[in-house]
């Protein structure tokens, strides 16, 4: 014997590895238990919390971006501000230009951050270009007294070019 115990591998009320009782066949792991209030919570039920919790992202901890609405629809897969995209502080460390066209998946609140860290003296300062931002959105919710992701949103369709306006 190398000593290995062999009734290791044995279960109790079975002879050889595998030949379990006939109940512990029926039972499914997939299935829901009863409802017990007293029972802890093992962290089953993973993908509730993360809707429960993408309900909650608000963007500097004020603005709903589920609460935006996209006039344009060409644009909903170039604007990223719901759902996957939104984030609490616009500053997620992605690599948004690895591969050509990420920067699409890139929240836009960032990119606009991003694109303001430009000329010399603002090189790689993403803490005072987020604390411009979140202030000149401070000034937009004043002004107009709506989300300033909505006019964010609406100033990027503006902004676009239009059907026939491209000369040949």
């Amino acid at each position: 014997s190398s000593g290995i115990n062999a009734e290791w591998p044995l279960r109790p009320g079975s002879e050889e590895w595998g030949n379990e009782p006939v109940e512990a066949e029926n039972e499914g792991w997939g299935d829901a238990a009863p409802a017990d209030d007293n029972a802890p919570d093992w962290g089953d039920n993973i993908a509730d919390d993360v809707e429960a919790e993408m309900a909650d992202i608000f963007v500097f901890g004020k603005w709903n971006p589920a609460e935006v609405q996209m006039k344009d629809i060409s644009l909903t897969d170039y604007i990223g501000i719901k759902d996957k995209y939104a984030v609490y502080l616009p500053h997620t460390a992605g690599r948004y230009a690895k591969k050509r066209f990420r920067k699409a998946q890139c929240p836009i609140v960032e990119r606009i951050v991003c694109s303001m860290m430009m000329h010399g003296r603002n090189n790689g300062k993403k803490q005072m270009t987020m604390k411009i931002i979140k202030h000149a959105f401070e000034i937009i919710h004043l002004m107009t007294n709506e989300n300033p992701l909505q006019i964010l949103v609406d100033a990027i369709i503006n902004s676009g070019p239009r059907e026939d306006s491209t000369r040949i």
